[in-house]
Formats: C-alpha cells, sequence, structure tokens
C-alpha cells in the first residue's frame, strides 16, 4: 500500500536517490554490454533506465508488484520488457538473464528469502544476482525523519529497528544462504540537492514508504511537530541544501 503512488511522486521522494545510484550499482554488479539483465523491484524505472541506456532496451526487463510504479516504468521504457509481479513470483523460465538486479528493494520483499532464491532461478549458470538496500544510520533523509519523529512519539515505528538487511554481513549471509558463490559487498556512496526545506518535507506528506505511511496515520498537530523538528535538526536551510546517503550492495554468481 505505501508503494501505491505515482512515479512522479515517487520521484521526489525516494526517485532523486535511486537515480543516483544506479549507475553505481549498475558498475558494483559488473553489468556486460551484451547482458541481458532483469530489475526486480524495478518501481518507477531508475536503474530500468540506466540499464536500458547501457545495453539497448530490448536486453532489459522488469518488475514490480505496484500497479503505478509497473505503469510508470513501462511508460517510461516502452521497449523493455517489463511485466506487473512481486519478486516471490518472477514470470520468467528458468535461466532467462545474465543477471537479475534488486535496488534498495530486498528488505521490501514479502519473503526476501524466496525473493533472492526467484532471481538465482531466472539467471543463467554463472550469472549475477546483486542488491543493494540502505544503510539507514548512513542515509541521512531517513536518517533526520525518525530522530524527530522518535522526539515526538517515543514508539515510532523507526524503520532502522525493524529492516532486516541494511549492512554488508546481513546480505552476505543472505546470498550465501541462497546458494550463490562469489559473494562481494561494498558501500555505495551517493549525495542529493534539495531546492529548500520545502522540497525534502512535502514528498513525505505523500504517504510513500514506512515514514510516510506513519506521518499520515498522525493528527494535525504531530505531524507540525515532526516538521519543524526536522527543520531544526536541518540545521533551518534558508535555501538549497545537500543530503548524502549510503547503500550496502552484494552481489554473487549462480
Amino acid at each position: 500500500m505505501t508503494f501505491a503512488v505515482s512515479g512522479e511522486m515517487y520521484d521526489r521522494f525516494m526517485g532523486r536517490y535511486s537515480r543516483r545510484l544506479a549507475p553505481t550499482f549498475a558498475d558494483f554488479a559488473g553489468i556486460g554490454p551484451t547482458a541481458r539483465v532483469v530489475d526486480v523491484g524495478c518501481g518507477a524505472g531508475a536503474l530500468t533506465g540506466e540499464l536500458a541506456a547501457r545495453l539497448g532496451p530490448a536486453s532489459v526487463a522488469a518488475a514490480d508488484p505496484s500497479e503505478p510504479l509497473f505503469e510508470a516504468c513501462r511508460a517510461r521504457i516502452p521497449d523493455a520488457d517489463v511485466r506487473l509481479a512481486p519478486a516471490e513470483a518472477l514470470p520468467w523460465a528458468d535461466a532467462s538473464f545474465d543477471a537479475a538486479l534488486s535496488q534498495l528493494v530486498v528488505n521490501f520483499m514479502a519473503d526476501a528469502d524466496a525473493g533472492v532464491a526467484e532471481m538465482r532461478r531466472v539467471v543463467v549458470e554463472d550469472g549475477v544476482v546483486g542488491a543493494c538496500t540502505w544503510e539507514y544510520e548512513g542515509m541521512r533523509m531517513l536518517r533526520t525523519f525518525w530522530k524527530a519523529a522518535a522526539s515526538v512519539d517515543p514508539d515510532a515505528p523507526d524503520e532502522s529497528r525493524v529492516m532486516r538487511f541494511q549492512g554488508a554481513e546481513a546480505l552476505d549471509a543472505l546470498w550465501h544462504e541462497t546458494g550463490l558463490r562469489e559473494v562481494e559487498t561494498a558501500p555505495l556512496d551517493v549525495a542529493v540537492e534539495y531546492d529548500d526545506f520545502d522540497d525534502f518535507w512535502l514528498p513525505f506528506e505523500g504517504g510513500i514508504g514506512p515514514a510516510g505511511e506513519y506521518l499520515a496515520s498522525l493528527g494535525p498537530h504531530a505531524r507540525v511537530q515532526i516538521r519543524d523538528e526536522c527543520f531544526r535538526c536541518l540545521g533551518e536551510p534558508a535555501g538549497p541544501f545537500t543530503q548524502t546517503a549510503r547503500a550496502w550492495a552484494v552481489r554473487g554468481e549462480r
């Protein structure tokens, strides 16, 4: 439910980070110029678009369970094979791709073990399975929001306390448990510019992801309190400012 939003709305919230992360993640995954790749949990198409630019859209497939985001990705990369499907039930035959990648999605799979196993199933022998997830302490936008939320509501459901995969150790273990080999991990750092505080804050009011869903559950007074605390935590910016973010990436071979 928290991702049943338009591509444009998602772009303003997390898409601006996804677009910066996609080239670095594709480089880490070692995607060659003749590869055929599937983007699992493609969202509005940040990674799908990067892969299509590198390989040509005919060599790229993608899947997402959110109908609005699936539609946005399909419209943006019309010649890619984009399908409405969850990670746990990918609609492609065994060994269909040279690589299966998933950007910022593993924590949101209904069953991460099953989702990564499906990614492994659809790649060829020696094919690459890769993913990246946020390190929540190093993802300053979300860290700022949840710190502000906790100051107003000590029971706020901080993502950093509930997400299973947010570092090298957890991702490495999942990849090995799924039967992948030659497993490697690495941090990926990005920086995103905001025009002003409203550019930072207003996307939270769109109800996207755990932070947006939590904010939407509050009354008007609590939402204003969290907004004001975010403003204070960011140093009360009067103009443009930058937020940094760190993701951890993992790759392995079938």
